[in-house]
């Protein structure tokens, strides 16, 4: 909270997700930061399985921004996102038959994710507006190539002509 009493983060959970929290981190440490905008677009078309409860979970957090704190959901950026495991198979167990009668455990692992997304702060969002004026204005200088050279052939010289 900032000193007005207004809110400026949102949070969202998901619970018992049914996925290792190694897939999740993959893709949360892929949008952490950007914006929601950003992340969104990087999840939908990201070919991962664990990039869609993520997504639900993004778009989940932006709702809560627009209609809990009155925040404009065009300037937000996800602050935090945390991947937890959940239980460690205690009631996930699995078995998998073996040779001569025997059996092993595969444990189905469960994650709990958290995203929080906050509101920039004015003076950096005037910061970035600013930055991207001028690289809009200024044009990228294209530099030549270096002009490549021939490559050199050495002269016979006249007694290499001659033994020949």
């Amino acid at each position: 909270m900032n000193q007005s009493g207004e809110r400026t983060e949102a949070v969202a959970h998901l619970k018992f997700a049914r996925m290792g929290p190694r897939k999740l981190r993959r893709v949360a440490d892929a949008i952490r930061g950007k914006s929601v905008k950003d992340a969104l677009v990087l999840l939908q078309f990201a070919g991962v399985f664990a990039a869609e409860p993520i997504e639900k979970l993004v778009r989940s957090a932006v709702a809560n921004a627009e209609n809990n704190h009155d925040m404009n959901a065009d300037e937000l950026f996800i602050s935090k996102i945390m991947v937890d495991g959940g239980p460690g198979g205690g009631f996930t167990k699995r078995l998998d038959p073996r040779a001569q009668g025997r059996a092993n455990f595969k444990r189905k692992r469960l994650s709990h994710v958290t995203v929080v997304v906050a509101e920039r702060p004015a003076a950096k969002q005037a910061r970035a507006q600013k930055t991207e004026t001028k690289s809009a204005a200024r044009a990228p200088a294209r530099r030549k190539a270096p002009a490549r050279k021939s490559p050199t052939r050495k002269k016979k010289t006249a007694k290499a002509g001659a033994r020949a």
